[in-house]
């Protein structure tokens, strides 16, 4: 216990001290959460009638966001597969950062749920072992289960990696490579029981696809690792650790394949509905071409077509692929194309027209998008904290010292024990005597 609350105020105190542009964008985000925060406590107060959901459309914005960071979060797999399975240096080398993505978007989806609950305070009844989730019976309690125990297991996985990285063992093979497998079935089986949710509703015809959650893993293994290989140049630019470009290669020609079965899926998809031509077109219609004057997301399902076009031409081609700046593009194009075409453009068309026929035609309204945007800083801030502390201890640069009184931040004194032996030059009572970055 003694070492692990070590290791615990080490990292607090790590996360605490920056450069002044880590200070505007952590402060950034928590005024951000803060901002989010309020429109969460009018929410409360008012009910979700604050939102522009209503009967015939009952999940919105907010169940939009969820949809799609749970594939940012499955996302990880694409790591995990060559790193572990294959053992393929390179990737093995930057695996822990995608473990790290899948906490922070949990994180983000379990936040998204809960403000989308008319009743938050009967969240408990969701909770395994505290509430009734009626399993195995209901598909809610099969997601419940599986996003917490795959939260629960990448936290296990980073948190049981960096601590033996910082007191300079090696971790455990036998304890932390059955969880790194088993990671890879779990990955896959939170967005087959997501889309499983939607494959289920037999009233809603739009979702009533088997290749919905095929459909979905795919457009994970786009939009998750488009965002991881961001992450890395960001990394490179703004760190010291080192992520070899091969790596970021590998990653950029599986998000050609993946997206190729995206594409693909989705071409499937509009040609079942549009050549047989039955009433069940109509959702289909209201997404790319409107319906009965009402054609709220047709621009928007349009750009991201264009966005996933042009983004899979970019990583098909070796030399745009291989080229930094439209690399970047790239990523860019995919993470938006497929946030709009995976969120608003996968749930609402499921209710547009509703089981009566009616038309409601749904726009998040200014609250939901203040709350979504105060729930993605949190998970931004989840994210650079536990990047401001896996970075240092991966790259050599944060551990304890040698005879195990302090840590250091390369060679210079990080932390300080003054009720162990202290360091030469250290004062008594000083316990904490921080190096600049």
């Amino acid at each position: 216990m003694k070492n692990i609350w070590n290791f615990f105020k080490g990292t607090l105190v790590l996360t605490a001290r920056g450069s002044t542009a880590y200070y505007c964008w952590v402060f950034s985000l928590l005024a951000l959460m803060v901002i989010g925060a309020f429109a969460y406590v009018v929410q409360l107060n008012e009910g979700l009638i604050v939102t522009n959901m209503r009967n015939q459309v009952s999940w919105g914005f907010y169940i939009s966001n969820f949809t799609f960071l749970v594939g940012v979060a499955a996302a990880a797999v694409l790591l995990v597969i060559p790193a572990y399975v294959y053992h393929w240096k390179p990737i093995k080398e930057i695996a822990l950062l995608g473990e790290l993505l899948a906490v922070s978007a949990i994180i983000m989806c379990l936040l998204f749920v809960t403000v989308d609950i008319g009743r938050p305070d009967r969240f408990w009844h969701l909770i395994p072992f505290v509430g009734i989730l009626n399993f195995p019976q209901s598909l809610l309690a099969w997601d419940v289960v599986v996003l917490n125990l795959y939260l629960t297991l990448n936290l296990t996985i980073a948190v049981y990696y960096l601590y033996n990285l910082y007191y300079k063992r090696v971790p455990n093979k036998n304890f932390i490579t059955p969880l790194l497998l088993f990671s890879i079935p779990a990955a896959i089986s939170i967005h087959t029981v997501t889309a499983f949710l939607y494959n289920g509703l037999g009233a809603r015809p739009f979702w009533n696809a088997s290749i919905l959650a095929p459909r979905f893993l795919a457009s994970a293994f786009c939009s998750g690792p488009a965002f991881m290989i961001l992450v890395f140049f960001l990394v490179r630019k703004f760190t010291r650790f080192q992520i070899k470009d091969e790596a970021i290669q590998k990653i950029a020609e599986l998000i050609a394949y993946a997206m190729f079965v995206n594409l693909f899926l989705l071409g499937a998809e509009i040609f079942k509905e549009y050549y047989t031509g039955t009433v069940h077109l109509a959702p289909m219609q209201y997404l790319l071409q409107g319906l009965h004057g009402y054609n709220a997301l047709v621009p928007w399902i349009w750009t991201a077509m264009i966005f996933n076009i042009t983004a899979f031409l970019i990583f098909l081609i070796p030399n745009t692929r291989r080229n930094n700046t439209t690399l970047i593009l790239g990523c860019v194009l995919i993470f938006i194309g497929v946030y709009i075409e995976k969120g608003m453009g996968l749930v609402i068309p499921g209710f547009v027209p509703d089981v009566l026929h009616e038309i409601y035609e749904y726009l998040p309204s200014g609250l939901e998008m203040v709350l979504a945007l105060g729930i993605w800083a949190t998970g931004l801030f989840v994210f650079t904290m536990l990047l401001r502390v896996a970075i240092p201890i991966m790259n050599g640069d944060f551990h304890v010292a040698d005879d195990g009184v302090g840590s250091y931040i390369g060679d210079q004194m990080f932390l300080v024990k003054t009720k162990d032996k202290p360091q030469p030059g250290s004062k008594p009572g000083d316990e904490i005597a921080a190096a600049d970055d």
